[in-house]
């Protein structure tokens, strides 16, 4: 009885030990593991001191709310799609790609959105793609932007103004404009669009360019009739000169 049980003692021993070091040399082989095919939720590429530099992900894990990534607070308000979000070296969001299509109960909706941020702010360059229908009509647009941003602008600065402006606008909606207002006078929110090269909702093709308040001042563009035109607009939004001219 003795002897089965120093064999059964020794046995196991050396099974754990030969595992172990199974274990520590495939851990310790260099060179890239090579996958044929690999099934994941979420991937996250990461420095080697930790710091994340891009999440790949999808729906369910997407991050936003109370997630912390770079010990950093994401966005709540944003709706979780498939997609990836891009890091700086400081650990800040600075752009991401997102997509999504499903059928409504009007027809369907989709889009893509690809987009780099001013540092530690929002977007100033995006492309963007959105297709939907509602019955029988469906429409479609595409295109590439370029916005200016607040100079003061932060990402956590931003949050805290939009909490406290959607409390204030469910109590006071026009203290809340005047708040928008100040806030916008000092630098810490806002951002218009200045360029647009694609196609908009109204089926025009081609350039619009925006004053600094966001304004059109001069478009471009072919039209839904395959013409050719060459608009410029005044500050209120009326049209100033135009080529080839209206007869």
């Amino acid at each position: 009885m003795n002897r089965e049980l120093i064999f059964l003692r020794t046995f196991a021993a050396a099974t754990a030990i030969g595992i172990l070091t199974i274990g520590s040399m495939s851990f310790k082989k260099s060179g890239n593991r090579k996958f044929t095919e690999i099934d994941v939720e979420r991937i996250n590429i990461v420095e080697k001191d930790g710091t994340v530099k891009m999440v790949i992900t999808n729906v369910a894990k997407f991050p936003n709310g109370n997630t912390l990534i770079n010990n950093r607070p994401t966005n709540e308000n944003r709706k979780k799609r498939s997609g990836m979000l891009f890091f700086n070296e400081d650990g800040i969001e600075c752009g991401g790609f997102i997509y999504d299509g499903q059928k409504n109960e009007k027809g369907h909706s989709s889009g893509l959105s690809l987009t780099y941020d001013q540092y530690d702010g929002d977007q100033v360059m995006q492309l963007l793609t959105q297709d939907y229908q509602k019955g029988d009509k469906r429409y479609v647009s595409s295109s590439l932007a370029f916005n200016d941003r607040p100079a003061k602008e932060s990402q956590l600065k931003t949050a805290e103004i939009m909490k406290e402006l959607d409390a204030l606008g469910q109590k006071d909606p026009k203290a809340m404009e005047e708040k928008i207002k100040a806030y916008e006078a000092q630098g810490l929110i806002g951002g218009v669009p200045r360029i647009m090269l694609g196609k908009t909702r109204s089926q025009n093709n081609g350039l619009f360019l925006f004053d600094d308040k966001g304004k059109p001042k001069a478009m471009f563009y072919v039209d839904k009739e395959n013409h050719a035109k060459l608009d410029f607009f005044d500050d209120n939004g009326n049209v100033i000169a135009s080529f080839p001219e209206k007869k």
